[in-house]
This record gives C-alpha cells, structure tokens and sequence, in this order.
C-alpha cells in the first residue's frame, strides 16, 4: 500500500460491494445447483450443472473477504478514534439492525416457505418435508436460527473478542509472522484452518444456530483477525504482489482438485481432510489475490461502485427473502435454469436496489444501514 492509505480505501469499499453482489448470485445459483437438490428450498426441477463450477468458487471466497474487511476497518477506526468508538459503531451499525432485522426476516423467510409448500406444484425435497411438517395435527416449533443474519452475530462476537485481545495485548506474535515473508501465510493460515473446515461436511456452510460455534468462530476470525493485522501493517499486501502470479496458479489448480472432490462427494458434500485443505487453501489464496487485484484495479473513485457499496448493507438484509419470494414462484413455470437464475438474480437485486433508494438512503435508516 502507499503513503496516504490510512485513509479510506476505495478498494475495500468497492470489494465488499462485489462481495454482496457475489452473494447474491450464489444464493441464487443454489436453486439450480444439482448438487443441492436435496437441501435447498427453492430448488428447482431445472437444473444447470454449469453453476457449480462458479458459485462454489465465489462460495469460498465472499464470506472471508467479508470478515477480512471487517476486520480492518474495525483497527481501521480504532486507531483514529479509539475503542469506545467500535463499540458504539458496532452497537448503532451492527447490534441494532441485527435485533430488528431478525424477525422481520424470520418471518418473512417462515411465510413464504409456508405458502410455496402448500401452494407450488413441483416443490422441492425440502418443501416436501415441510408440507408435512405443517400437516402434522400439533407440529413442534423450529429451533430458532438467525438465517443469513448469521455474518452480523459473529461480526458482534469477533468485536467482542477482538476487544479482549487488544486489552490481554495478544497481537503481538501475529503480527510479527506478517514480517516474515508474505509465504508464511499462504502456507501457514490454511494448516491452521484446515481442522476447522474437516468438522463440518459443507463447504463452510452457515452456522445459524444461536449457539455459536467453535469451527465458525476458529475459521472466520482468522480472516478478521488477518485484516486487522494488514491494517497495522500497510506494507504487507506489497511484499505479497511480486508472488500475485504464483498465487492465481496455485488457485487454478486447487480449485480444479476441489470441483473434482465436489463431483466425487455428490450426492452430498462430507468431511474429508482432503477437501478441508483445499477449501482452506482456496478461501486462503482467494481472499487474498482478491485484494491484490482490488488494490490494483479497484483503487479509484467509482460513484457506480459507491452507490453500490452504500446499498450493500441494506441488499445483505433483505435479499433473501426478496429472493426466496420470487424464486418459490418461478417453480411451476417451464422455463430454462438459466432463464430463472438471471431473473432471480435481476429481480433481486433490483427489489433490494429499490428498497435501499426508497427507504433507507434518504432517510434516518442510513445512519444505521446506509
């Protein structure tokens, strides 16, 4: 990084936006993955083997970036307004919305699967087992989960212990490993992340249960943990350029191995140590070439790229229920898997893009997720 960067990066602005838009399509894409057939809800009798070979890679990548960019503008607003300044932004931009957003998307989430699984012709294997569920003269309740508000739980429980690591001084042996060659950490992160990913069979799958987790906690606070060094240590991502080369070569043939496995696992993913390692290695070197090419390409003002950025938060909040709606109501219709994902990806985006202009970006609303 240059001189000047302890101002705000354009980059990491425009990153997360990508980021977002990443999540959507995978998301999306999961509805006509053959792969998931058996565990989505909306997934569609159209099916598109071709989504595999993308959404998984952007899969290992998006939620990692997240909490890596997290992690730096976290130590990024520490070191020019202090601790109590996180605290308070965490509570007003993350706690906040987290509590009102919850049942909101809950509910809308329970509604519309409700209606498709009562409603939709050709539902999927998941609708299938809910329909009976509701049939059931007294049905149990469901656990309660936080959906896809998951990011925001852990972000809040990271903050926490990001604070306690600062007060105990706990950083300092990281952070000199980030003043050692950059391959200690291409190499040494994913040994570290590996065991965590061997534990569960998904790759990373969401921990939505309200009871934390030690592999999610262990995984992604490694990368909130490495964005928090990378901002103590502006030099770094430029000792790691001259190896960017090596790094997308490395990552072509991981991710060749992992797509390979993945075919192999069908029809569902299982813990294996191989696989953990190439998913460690991949969300490892994705996360950071991504920042490589976002620090070379991305660095500059975009007001597309901003908007977008600005959108994010309020597109992260309501995209999935915008688009379990439109895409429980795409089952029926004969359409093609290619011709209903780029509707649902349109459609969802738009829905979200519509939301944030009409009700969030002129408003009070922004101050907490604008």
């Amino acid at each position: 990084m240059a001189e000047g960067e302890s101002a705000r990066l354009h980059y990491f602005d425009h990153l997360r936006a990508l980021a977002m838009l990443a999540g959507v399509f995978f998301h999306a894409a999961l509805a006509y993955s053959p792969l998931m057939q058996p565990w989505w809800p909306p997934a569609d009798r159209a099916t598109l083997p071709a989504v595999d070979l993308v959404a998984w890679g952007l899969h290992l990548v998006r939620m990692p970036l997240f909490f890596l960019v997290a992690g730096w503008f976290a130590a990024h607003l520490i070191a020019r307004r202090g601790g109590a300044a996180l605290a308070r932004q965490r509570l007003r931009r993350i706690g906040l919305p987290f509590l009102v957003a919850w049942p909101l998307v809950a509910w809308s989430l329970s509604a519309s699967t409700g209606w498709a699984a009562m409603h939709v012709e050709h539902p999927s294997a998941v609708l299938v087992l809910v329909r009976q569920w509701m049939q059931l003269p007294d049905p149990p309740s469901p656990p309660p989960g936080t959906a896809h508000l998951w990011f925001l739980y852990y972000l809040l429980l990271l903050s926490v212990l990001h604070w306690v690591a600062r007060t105990l001084e706990l950083g300092r042996r990281a952070a000199a490993l980030l003043q050692r060659h950059p391959a200690w950490v291409l190499l040494g992160l994913p040994l570290l992340l590996a065991p965590a990913l061997a534990s569960v069979s998904a790759p990373h799958p969401a921990p939505e249960g309200l009871l934390p987790t030690f592999w999610a906690l262990g995984f992604y606070g490694a990368f909130y943990a490495l964005g928090v060094l990378i901002q103590g240590q502006p030099d770094w991502l430029a000792r790691l350029a001259p190896l960017s080369k090596w790094l997308w070569a490395g990552i072509a043939v991981a991710y060749l191995l992992f797509l390979r496995g993945l075919a192999n696992a069908s029809p569902a993913p299982t813990a294996s140590w191989p696989m953990a390692v190439l998913e460690a290695v991949l969300a490892t070197w994705l996360t950071l070439a991504c920042l490589l090419a976002g620090r070379r390409w991305l660095d500059r003002p975009s007001a597309p790229m901003r908007y977008l950025s600005q959108a994010s938060y309020t597109l992260y909040l309501v995209h999935l229920p915008l688009l379990f709606a439109l895409q429980y109501g795409l089952m029926d219709l004969g359409w093609s898997a290619g011709a209903k994902l780029a509707l649902s990806c349109a459609g969802t985006l738009a829905g979200g893009l519509l939301v944030y202009q009409l009700a969030v970006r002129h408003t009070p609303l922004a101050r907490f997720i604008g």
